[in-house]
C-alpha cells in the first residue's frame, strides 16, 4: 500500500469520523454471510466431515444456515444504511432523504437530452418546469445583454455580461435551497454596489479567481447542485445592432445596444453582432447536435432569442442536428420589439436566421387574465403560411398571465417529444 493510500486510510480511521463502529458491524455480517454459505457448500460437497463436525450433523443444519444467512444480510444492510448516512446524509438537501435524492436524480439522468437557446425570464422559466423531468439539460444563453447590473459589470470590468446565465443556474437549482436565494439577492439603496445582484458579483469575482469565465460558470453550478449545464453562445465580447425603421418610407437608421434597442420607436427589420462570424461555445455546439429536443424560446424575440441564432456555428448546428425542434412562442407581444406582431409573423422572423428549422411551433390557447398596458395576446392568425405545424395548449401562468407556467410549458414540451419521437418510430 502506498503512503497516500495508507494516509487516507488512516484518516477515515482516525477518532470522531463516526464510521469505525459500523464498519466493524458491516465486517461481522460478512462473516456471518461467508459461514452460512461454508456450511451448505461442507455439507455438500464434502459429506465425509457430516459425522465428525457438531455443527454439520442432524436435520438442523439448513435452520442454522438459514439463520446465519438472514442474521448476516440484516447486519450488513443495518451497516450500509448508517455508514452511507454518514458520508452522505451531510450532502442531502434539508428535509430530504438520501434515498429520494438518490432515486430522484437517477430517474432524471434517465431523462430526454433537451437543449434550451434563448436568454431572458421567459427561458428561466422554461428550465424551473423542465427539471422536473430531466438533468441531461444544457441551456444556451445570449451573450448579447447590456442593461442593468450585466452591463455595469460588462462597462466596468470588461467581464461578459452574467445576468441571463445567472438566471438559468438558479433556475436549474433546488428553489428552497438558502444559496439559491442569496445569489437571487439584489442590493439595495445605501449600498455602493446598488443594483448588482450576488449571484452577478460571485461570478465575476469567480472568473477572477479561475482566470476562466467558463470555469466560474462550472463552480457556481456545483454551488447550487445544478441539474444540467448553462452555456454561454460565445465566448467573445459582443454587441447587438439593430436596423430601425420609424415609419414607411423612411431611412433606416442603427441602434447599438441590447438595451437600447426597444426604447426605440419604429420596426426592427434585422439585428445583427459586432463583430460578426463569432465562434461558438464548442460544448453549445455538441449539445445541438446530440439532442433529442432543441427549444428555441421563449423571450423577447429580437434581444434574447435571435442573438443566440447570429452565431453561425450556433444556426448551423441547429439545422445539421437530427433533434425534434421546437419553437416556444411568447403569450403576449411586447412595446418596442414585436408590437401588433401575430403567430405568423413571430415565426417568419425566426426563420429568417435559421434556414426555417423551426417548422413545430408550440402556442398557448387559452386567454385568461389582464395583461399589461400595450401588451395583446399572441394568437394563431389564420392567414398562417402552410407547411407550420401548429401545437396549441394551455400554457398561461394565470397570476401573470403575460408569462408561461412552468409546469404547464415543460409538460407540453415532454408531451410532444414523447408523441413525434413514437410516430417516427413507427
Amino acid at each position: 500500500m502506498s503512503d497516500k493510500m495508507f494516509t487516507k486510510v488512516m484518516y477515515w480511521l482516525r477518532p470522531g469520523v463516526g464510521i469505525k463502529r459500523w464498519c466493524v458491524l458491516l465486517g461481522l455480517g460478512v462473516l456471518l454471510l461467508a459461514i452460512a454459505i461454508a456450511m451448505v457448500i461442507l455439507r455438500y460437497y464434502y459429506p465425509v466431515l457430516n459425522d465428525s463436525n457438531i455443527y454439520l450433523r442432524g436435520d438442523f443444519i439448513w435452520t442454522r444456515a438459514v439463520l446465519l444467512l438472514l442474521g448476516g444480510i440484516i447486519v450488513i444492510v443495518y451497516a450500509f444504511m448508517k455508514v452511507s448516512k454518514e458520508i452522505i446524509e451531510p450532502f442531502a438537501p434539508t428535509g430530504r432523504s438520501v434515498a429520494s435524492v438518490v432515486a430522484e436524480r437517477r430517474r432524471k439522468s434517465r431523462g430526454p437530452r433537451i437543449v434550451v437557446i434563448g436568454g431572458g425570464t421567459g427561458m428561466s422559466t422554461m428550465l424551473r418546469g423542465l427539471k422536473e423531468y430531466t438533468s441531461n439539460i444544457t441551456a444556451i444563453v445570449t451573450m448579447a445583454d447590456d442593461g442593468g447590473s450585466s452591463g455595469k459589470l460588462r462597462r466596468d470590468l470588461g467581464v461578459l455580461p452574467p445576468g441571463d446565465l445567472r438566471n438559468c443556474i438558479v433556475a436549474l437549482a433546488d428553489d428552497e435551497a438558502l444559496l439559491t436565494q442569496l445569489f437571487k439577492y439584489r442590493f439595495g439603496d445605501g449600498d455602493s454596489i446598488k443594483g448588482h445582484s450576488f449571484g452577478n458579483l460571485f461570478i465575476t469575482a469567480m472568473s477572477e479567481v479561475t482566470g476562466s469565465f467558463e470555469r466560474a460558470l462550472a463552480v457556481s453550478g456545483q454551488v447550487l447542485a445544478i441539474g444540467g449545464r448553462v452555456l454561454p453562445s460565445t465566448l467573445e465580447d459582443v454587441k447587438l445592432i439593430a436596423d430601425i425603421r420609424q415609419q414607411v418610407g423612411n431611412t433606416v437608421h442603427r441602434v447599438v445596444g441590447e438595451s437600447a434597442i426597444p426604447q426605440e420607436i419604429g420596426v426592427i427589420e434585422r439585428v445583427h453582432l459586432e463583430p460578426e462570424n463569432v465562434p461558438a461555445h464548442p460544448h453549445a455546439l455538441s449539445a445541438i447536435l446530440s439532442a433529442e429536443l432543441i427549444v428555441l424560446g421563449p423571450g423577447s424575440l429580437y434581444t434574447s432569442v435571435i442573438p443566440n441564432l447570429l452565431v453561425v456555428d450556433i444556426a448551423s448546428a441547429i439545422e445539421n442536428s437530427r433533434g425534434l425542434k421546437v419553437y416556444v412562442s411568447n403569450l403576449a407581444t411586447q412595446m418596442g420589439e414585436t408590437d401588433r406582431f401575430s403567430l405568423s409573423m413571430h415565426t417568419e422572423v425566426i426563420n429568417q436566421y435559421v434556414d426555417e428549422s423551426f417548422r413545430l411551433i408550440l402556442s398557448n390557447n387559452r386567454y385568461v387574465g389582464k395583461l399589461l398596458p400595450k401588451m395583446a395576446w399572441v394568437k394563431v392568425d389564420t392567414d398562417i403560411s402552410l407547411g407550420w405545424d401548429i401545437v396549441a395548449r394551455d400554457l398561461v401562468d394565470e397570476t401573470s398571465p403575460w408569462r408561461h407556467d412552468p409546469d404547464k410549458l415543460a409538460r407540453a414540451l415532454v408531451e410532444l417529444l414523447d408523441e413525434r419521437s413514437t410516430n417516427a418510430v413507427l
